[in-house]
């Protein structure tokens, strides 16, 4: 009778495994499903897109502390740096945090994972657009056109003046060079084509009041027109690392599922994937999801 009892023991042992491997892949074949049958894609991704590039995580106080350990040392969080009134009382310190993100971000090669998507919408010959919360322009260096993005807090690839009434927005080819044992941006800073003045990032910063809109204002008209050609079809809403702290990202896939009766919105995010039917998660990381995906389309 004890070695009957043990044997179920290690049957039940062997077979967990295997349940988990047969739950993973109806979870990876349902999404490859969903990317089959879609006519139109729309990529709503947030900071999660980009940590398997090798980008910080900022999710938090401690994320943000781990990648600046200075910024830790005098206890400063994310959302204390990233505002615009250094660039008025303190711009080296604030061309310090934002010439290193600019200079990362240049830096880094995107993931593989931007380019399966596009191995995706080419396969399907399916019209596409993306939308994110990312200041980084990651998509455009994985080579996403430029009409079919919507960055909603901006770029840091942009400058505009921080103190005249220049309306401009110009590119950023500006060079930077930082004390990274202070994060003080030395001279020179960027500065204004009209005014002369310190310039700062065409993006939305904490408790912002003072940022131009009009580049993502045009990209969301865009999105518009988009989603009103493609509204007869159906779409695969891929939303990658999004967070719920600021929901923008998030709040955008839900109303196109509310909104679109042929859309259906595909959640990747390791930490809050929950979402419900007809909709369908994958509670991990970008890239592995998309990877995975990849070898159920075959």
């Amino acid at each position: 009778m004890q070695y009957d009892l043990s044997s179920r023991i290690v049957v039940i042992r062997l077979s967990l495994p295997t349940l988990l491997k047969s739950w993973e892949s109806r979870m990876y074949e349902h999404a490859a499903s969903i990317i089959r049958e879609a006519e139109a894609f729309v990529i709503t991704a947030g900071a999660g897109m980009g940590v398997d590039s090798g980008l910080p995580d900022f999710r938090g106080d401690l994320g943000f502390w781990k990648a600046y350990p200075v910024y830790a040392r005098r206890e400063l969080s994310f959302a204390e740096c990233a505002t615009p009134e250094y660039f008025t009382i303190d711009p080296h310190f604030a061309w310090g945090f934002f010439g290193h993100c600019t200079s990362l971000y240049r830096e880094t090669i995107p993931h593989h994972g931007f380019h399966l998507i596009k191995k995706w919408i080419k396969r399907n010959g399916a019209d596409y657009f993306v939308v994110t919360s990312n200041v980084d322009g990651q998509f455009q260096k994985a080579e996403y056109d430029e009409e079919r993005i919507h960055e909603v807090h901006g770029s840091l690839q942009w400058l505009q003046c921080h103190s005249c009434s220049n309306e401009n927005i110009w590119y950023n080819d500006e060079v930077f060079r930082i004390d990274e044992a202070t994060m003080r941006a030395f001279d020179p800073l960027p500065r204004c084509k009209k005014c002369g003045e310190v310039s700062r990032p065409n993006a939305l910063m904490f408790g912002d009041c003072w940022w131009r809109d009009r580049r993502s204002r045009h990209q969301e008209y865009a999105f518009d027109r988009f989603l009103q050609l493609n509204s007869a079809r159906r779409i695969a809403v891929i939303e990658i690392g999004a967070g719920k702290v600021i929901p923008t990202i998030r709040a955008t896939s839900s109303n196109i599922g509310k909104n679109f009766d042929l859309a259906t919105i595909l959640r990747i995010n390791p930490r809050d994937p929950e979402i419900s039917s007809p909709h369908h998660s994958i509670p991990c990381g970008a890239l592995e999801a998309l990877q995975h995906i990849d070898a159920f389309l075959g």
